[in-house]
């Protein structure tokens, strides 16, 4: 379980960093940019890819580029969650992405449907819609912000879950597909930030390459220690599965109301109880 611990704390430091990137006055799309330079490297030193093997016949090439754009488009989406919603909904709305993953599962890939995924996939929509909710006691977000970002990460963390499901399907390994993943990633995501600069809406900044630096060592760092975490356990990837998930959603919480001073609802703080059930009964279900 100690794998599973750091991969909870390297999760939950992506979010703190980019709950800081305002404060620190870092360009978070500069920063995701970087963010794929790191993991891209990391991988292929550590997870031993063999690109050549995507020549093979079957690859699923418009899965891959698909995550190629949507893995930093999220990750945009993700980082204005916790700038406009906190950390505690962002956590929680990424971990209850496993709703539409399991969804697809029923649909596309033929999994039969249990009693207890169907609750857990009710009990997983009745919190996302309290965490969203706004009591007229909540404090003003401009527009809709506060509700529309945690839900488009839910949206978006739960098509790139299927679309990894796709990837495996067709039975790519996984440090290639990583690494085709993340170096697609990174394509575009410094394609939008030259954009960017043609426009003259920002400049390249140390600081934002440093902040992207950190971002890709957590972002990777939670990739690994999951990795790892189920060799070490590999007679139980549910209790792995739902420790992760579970603990992101915990910590996220904690850190939070207690770091951040983060202001939630007695509805909103029921709907983070609410997705630590929904979790837990869908992966032992």
């Amino acid at each position: 379980m100690f794998f599973v611990l750091l991969s909870v704390l390297c999760s939950v430091l992506v979010s703190v960093l980019l709950k800081l990137a305002r404060r620190w006055q870092v360009d978070v799309g500069q920063a995701i940019a970087w963010n794929y330079v790191v993991t891209s490297v990391l991988t292929a030193c550590l997870l031993q890819p063999t690109p050549g093997s995507l020549r093979d016949e079957g690859v699923p090439w418009l899965a891959l580029i698909a995550l190629g754009i949507l893995l930093p488009t999220i990750f945009l989406a993700l980082a204005a969650a916790v700038r406009h919603a906190g950390i505690v909904r962002s956590d929680a709305a990424q971990r209850l992405s496993l709703l539409l993953s399991l969804l697809a599962a029923f649909v596309l890939f033929g999994e039969q449907l249990s009693a207890f995924k169907l609750s857990g996939i009710a009990l997983g929509l009745l919190a996302l819609l309290c965490m969203v909710w706004r009591s007229e006691r909540s404090p003003a977000v401009p527009g809709a912000a506060r509700w529309l970002y945690p839900l488009l990460v839910f949206a978006g963390f739960g098509v790139i879950d299927i679309l990894f499901k796709r990837v495996a399907i067709a039975g790519v390994a996984l440090g290639t597909s990583l690494q085709a993943m993340f170096a697609l990633a990174l394509v575009v995501a410094f394609a939008m930030q030259l954009w960017r600069r043609a426009r003259g809406t920002t400049r390249f900044t140390a600081r934002s390459a440093v902040a992207g630096l950190l971002l890709g060592a957590a972002n990777f760092g939670n990739i690994l220690f999951y990795l790892r975490a189920h060799r070490a356990l590999p007679e139980h990837p549910a209790l792995v599965f739902a420790s992760m998930n579970i603990g992101v959603v915990a910590l996220g919480a904690l850190v939070g109301l207690l770091v951040f001073r983060e202001r939630l609802g007695r509805l909103n703080l029921a709907g983070v109880v609410l997705a630590m059930v929904a979790i837990g009964v869908m992966v032992w279900g």
